[in-house]
């Protein structure tokens, strides 16, 4: 028994034209055994057949050259901007990593302008090297001396010296008297003050200050003679006088 041939493959474009005949077909004879069939129906029929053939057309030209179809180019948007772009096969530059510069060290404070002021107590003055201290006023020394004797009273003077070379501005000079009865008058050099028996002299203003290597006199009378009313003690700043009756 002889092998059947093969048949050949069926395309799609070939299955798409058989359906539209077979359509055709079928809707001509529907057609013809219906007479009271408008015009207008004619044009719709005709018109359907034609966007079938139309679209089967369109089908088949795809389907036979895909490969010449061109795709379509799609323009970028406007708001992209391009700038720089690199052809095509160039090496993309590499990132570099950021360099860091070595920190600075911090400036050293600035010196204050400000003088630190001394002390209250600290002396701003320069001593002069060498300088002394001056020398303190040496003890001054008294002479009692009997200067006018009477029947009832007597006169005194005592004399104060200043063996050294500064002056002294205050003394006290003291003469004791054997009775509180007996007083004292008449006081020149000095201003005179009592306590009992006790008579007290003091520098009379700035003109009774002692300068140095020199000497004042201090005068003053007791009312009484010499003979029972003498002193019994004189002193210049607790130093005994001299010269007292005996």
């Amino acid at each position: 028994m002889p092998a059947t041939p093969p048949q050949p493959r069926r395309t799609v474009a070939i299955i798409v034209l058989d359906r539209i005949v077979a359509l055709l077909t079928a809707a001509r004879r529907v057609l013809t055994g219906r007479d009271d069939f408008s015009r207008a129906a004619w044009v719709a029929m005709i018109a359907a057949v034609g966007v079938l053939i139309a679209t089967a057309a369109s089908i088949i030209g795809v389907l036979r050259t895909p490969e010449e179809l061109t795709p379509v180019a799609l323009d970028p948007p406007a708001s992209v901007e391009q700038v720089g772009t690199p052809p095509p096969g160039t090496p993309r530059p590499q990132a570099r990593p950021a360099v860091t510069s070595p920190a600075l060290p911090a400036p050293p404070p600035a010196a204050s302008a400000t003088a630190t002021p001394p002390t209250s107590g600290a002396s701003t003055r320069p001593v002069p090297t060498g300088s002394t201290a001056p020398p303190a006023p040496a003890p001054l020394n008294a002479e009692f001396a009997i200067a006018d004797n009477a029947l009832l009273s007597y006169g005194a003077a005592v004399t104060i010296s200043n063996p050294g070379s500064v002056s002294v501005p205050q003394w006290t000079l003291t003469v004791t008297l054997p009775r509180e009865s007996l007083r004292v008058s008449a006081v020149e050099g000095a201003r005179a003050s009592r306590d009992g028996a006790v008579w007290t002299f003091v520098p009379d203003g700035s003109a009774g200050q002692v300068p140095g290597s020199a000497s004042v006199r201090v005068t003053f009378r007791v009312n009484g003679s010499v003979a029972g009313s003498g002193p019994q003690a004189c002193t210049i700043d607790g130093v005994a006088c001299t010269g007292l009756p005996n």
